[in-house]
């Protein structure tokens, strides 16, 4: 087996991330960086968005795995590359293989979205055998570090590795080009970007563009935003080293990295990133946004930076320049039910309550009319009826028509003689019976 990051050092030198920007010359597209109104009027500072959903697989993550493959002397493109991932880095490893005529495998768990799998296929051809095996990333990456060891093949890690660090660098590269370039909207030309927030989960591209910005933009203030549910990278800084999250809220698949990497931990703590946490609910309220005002198809990994910015969970100053990176945009239609709910429940629209109603005629219609409000709208409602208990309790969904409601419905809540029991998001029962 090969790897490319036991023996890597972790430096990355502007000498490495100008090779990789030669090396991914006509390979990557040089993806636009757009103005933001939406962002911009909400902030007071002239917001611009690196729209890597716009890149050859829909993320950045083609970047890296190029930059490592096409750097394989010929015993190693004969030995093969093998990846495991949950979907971006696998397709950023496909088409690699595909264009420099590597043979390679990705291992992928059976958790992952048919339609990353088929993106997968399509992009390796038939340079790359898909091979789909265990429920977790975890299983996957075993499967795919036996192959590597049994095979001689070279592993390609999703991020921990320099290699993979300088390929991602080149967003940042790219962005200070972009900004030179641009006129008007708040922005002057040659001026380097005042704010740069990035998405963070095993820390490759904070790592690399975090580097290239410490050097060539000093000034600039670098923020990584980490979903809240796994901010690895917070806990390995807290901790002084790589550690493992003991719980993972595996949502924004993307970014759900239960440990960072070796590699990595030290060019971000190095560079002097501050790092926030964004809640998935507000992560889920900005993919809704980024959809229905901007038509942009962001996947949740990819929704991550402009969130930390509309959420407030980093604040800029008016009139200064800000660049967010939109990261990726594989979103499975499928999972716009679950972006909706948890979008109303992190914005206080939609809550669960266990109404415990008495088995009698019209108990359901007081129910509607002394406690529900004339803007509120139940959108949930489960009851089984026992003939052998004088009450039943029901499990009812209720959305408001505004957040200022919830008082009001609550003191209705207080006063009405049923037995009515608010299911706090986060709780025990919140997850068991939604």
């Amino acid at each position: 087996m090969r790897t490319t990051t036991s023996a890597d050092v972790a430096a990355v030198t502007s000498a490495d991330v100008t090779a990789a920007v030669h090396r991914l010359a006509g390979v990557a597209e040089r993806t636009p960086l757009q103005w933001h109104a939406r962002l911009s009027a909400l902030t007071g500072a002239a917001v611009w968005v690196k729209r890597e959903d716009l890149q050859v697989g829909r993320s950045y993550k083609v970047r890296g795995a190029y930059n490592t493959i096409s750097r394989l002397d010929a015993a190693g493109r004969a030995a093969g590359a093998v990846c495991a991932s949950a979907g971006n880095h696998g397709q950023g490893v496909a088409y690699a293989c595909r264009t420099l005529g590597v043979r390679g495998h990705v291992f992928v768990p059976r958790t992952t979205p048919r339609q990353k799998r088929q993106r997968i296929a399509a992009l390796g051809g038939e340079w790359v055998q898909l091979v789909v095996v265990g429920d977790s990333y975890d299983e996957a990456a075993a499967a795919a570090l036996a192959y590597a060891t049994e095979s001689g093949a070279t592993l390609v890690p999703a991020f921990d590795a320099v290699s993979t660090v300088a390929g991602q660098a080149t967003v940042a590269v790219e962005v200070l080009e972009q900004l030179a370039e641009v006129r008007g909207q708040g922005s002057r030309p040659g001026h380097a970007p005042d704010v740069v927030v990035l998405p963070v989960g095993g820390g490759g591209l904070l790592a690399g563009c975090g580097s290239w910005l410490r050097e060539h933009a000093p000034e600039t203030r670098l923020v990584g935003a980490e979903p809240a549910g796994a901010a690895s990278m917070a806990a390995a800084l807290a901790a002084g080293g790589p550690v493992e999250l003991a719980d993972l809220d595996t949502f924004v698949d993307g970014a759900a990295v239960r440990r960072v990497g070796d590699v990595t931990f030290p060019l971000v703590r190095d560079c002097g990133a501050e790092l926030v946490a964004v809640p998935e609910g507000a992560i889920c309220t900005e993919m809704l946004e980024l959809y229905q005002v901007d038509g942009v198809i962001a996947e949740p990994a990819g929704a991550l930076a402009t969130a930390a910015v509309a959420s407030g969970a980093v604040t800029v100053d008016p009139g200064s320049t800000v660049v967010c990176v939109l990261s990726g945009g594989n979103n499975d239609v499928s999972r716009y039910a679950e972006v909706v709910e948890r979008s109303l429940v992190h914005r206080g629209l939609k809550h669960y309550f266990l109404v415990e109603f008495p088995q009698e005629p019209g108990a359901l219609r007081r129910f509607l009319d002394e406690v529900l409000g004339p803007d509120d709208d139940i959108v949930l409602f489960e009851y089984v009826k026992r003939d052998n208990r004088e009450t039943g309790a029901a499990l009812t969904g209720i959305e408001l028509g505004s957040v200022d409601g919830l008082p009001a419905l609550l003191r209705r809540i207080e006063d009405s003689p049923l037995r009515i029991q608010h299911l706090a998001p986060g709780t025990t029962a919140y997850r068991f019976l939604v």
